[in-house]
């Protein structure tokens, strides 16, 4: 049955009677086998040929398209301590909702009254300035009236000066006529005298001239020292001017003293009721902070500081909120050889984690529970993980992404390149080429020619 043996049976037994020999003689399985292997290598083959869009895969996150959309954290501007709370974990608030209340820990502000004494220190120093202000006032009107006086006395040490010079020129006349006055005596005398010696005068006679000539002499005398005297009076007129000078000089520089001594006192006043007057709107902005409000509508999603009573410092993480209001995108991170082969714009399917889906990375089309998207940014500088970061967001002519999904949960992005063949996909895959490199260039108009003539 084998044809081991050189014997045969062939033609002896009717092998149509025998299953055994039909199972061995009939070649039907075989046939279809090489059928099935032939139709495969041929479906294969034309499979090679079929399009596939290269793709860069890349796991990422849900995430909001603008920064102030994504969760955030409440933080308190000063120290203090839990007071009240008035919300829980999971309400809606608005904006401007009181979310907790804080006290006041630090002994600068422990004081209940503290507005109205910062107030009350403030209109006290106001009023310090107000009565330097006076003081001012009065120093100028004094210096006014020094300058004033001071004129006057200049005036009246002028007129006495000019009085002595005048004095002394009427006496210097009357020395000059004194003088001539005993030139003439002199004279007089020594003729007298001849005719004394002659015997044409008598002795009474000569001596009545000898007198006069005597008081001429004197009158002389006199003249000279009433001179001198006007002469010193002159002098005195000119000291007592310059003395009037530098008294009333040494009064004004008092004054003046006195006047910028006091505008000193009134700067630093104003200084510092501007400085109370900034320390007072700090405690009224400080009072303020004592009640935690809600910066946008949103939910409260984390109590970080939960119990009443604990304390907390300026900065400190309070509790969390997801705002209620946000545009959905993706966050994803590709390696930097791939980041040359992304633009602004480019086309994105993503596989949201807890959606089913079929997907197929090289043909998008026939991909089901995939969604679309557009790349809106790349980063311009490597993350911390050595990834380059881009932001997808979602496609405006592809399907909604759906509503449920919430910010953080997981989300894989195939970002769609150039459609290649098949084989050459494969190809590339087996010898490690990265996909290839294309920029979408818009289409330019030529420009027209110039007129040659012109």
């Amino acid at each position: 049955m084998l044809n081991i043996s050189d014997n045969s049976v062939k033609g002896l037994i009717d092998e149509k009677g025998y299953k055994s020999f039909s199972l061995l003689r009939d070649y039907k399985a075989l046939n279809i086998l090489k059928w099935i292997i032939s139709v495969a290598m041929i479906t294969f083959f034309c499979l090679l040929f079929l399009p596939w869009t290269q793709n860069i895969s890349a796991n990422g996150k849900v995430t909001t398209l603008r920064p102030e959309q994504r969760p955030q954290t409440i933080h308190s501007m000063i120290d203090g301590r839990v007071e009240e709370w008035y919300v829980k974990e999971g309400d809606y608030v608005k904006k401007g909702d009181t979310i907790f209340r804080i006290s006041e820990i630090k002994e600068d502000y422990l004081d209940p009254n503290l507005l109205e004494n910062t107030e009350a220190q403030i209109i006290a120093k106001e009023q310090t300035v107000s009565s330097y202000m006076e003081k001012i006032k009065a120093l100028d009107k004094q210096i006014d009236a020094l300058l004033k006086t001071k004129n006057l006395k200049i005036e009246q040490a002028e007129n006495y000066l000019r009085q002595a010079q005048l004095k002394v020129e009427s006496d210097s006349i009357d020395f000059i006529a004194a003088q001539t006055n005993l030139s003439v005596a002199e004279e007089q005398f020594s003729r007298f005298k001849k005719l004394y010696e002659d015997g044409l005068k008598s002795l009474t006679e000569f001596e009545g001239r000898k007198l006069k000539l005597q008081e001429t002499q004197a009158k002389l005398i006199s003249a000279e020292n009433k001179l001198l005297t006007s002469k010193n009076e002159v002098i005195n007129a000119q000291v007592e001017l310059v003395s009037i000078e530098n008294q009333y000089q040494d009064k004004l520089a008092k004054a003046e003293s006195d006047k910028f001594t006091a505008l000193s006192a009134m700067y630093d006043s104003e200084a510092l009721v501007t400085k109370m007057q900034n320390q007072y709107m700090n405690y009224s902005v400080r009072a303020g902070m004592y009640y935690i409000t809600s910066p946008q509508e949103g939910y409260i999603t984390k109590a970080i500081k939960a119990g009443v009573g604990e304390s907390l410092k300026a900065g400190e993480e309070l509790v969390s909120i997801m705002p209620a209001n946000y545009d959905l995108a993706v966050e994803m991170y590709v390696q930097p050889v791939d980041l040359p082969l992304l633009n602004i714009g480019q086309t994105v399917r993503f596989i949201f984690d807890g959606w089913p889906s079929v997907a197929f990375s090289g043909w998008p089309n026939v991909s089901f529970g995939t969604y679309g998207g557009k790349v809106v940014a790349i980063d311009r500088f490597i993350s911390h993980n050595g990834k380059y970061r881009i932001l997808v967001a979602p496609d405006p002519d592809d399907v909604e992404w759906p509503t449920a999904i919430r910010v953080g949960s997981g989300a894989m992005g195939m970002a769609l390149l150039k459609d290649v063949p098949l084989w050459y996909e494969a190809w590339r895959q087996l010898n490690g080429f990265p996909p290839d490199f294309y920029v979408h260039t818009p289409d330019t108009v030529k420009p027209e020619k110039k007129d040659k003539a012109k």
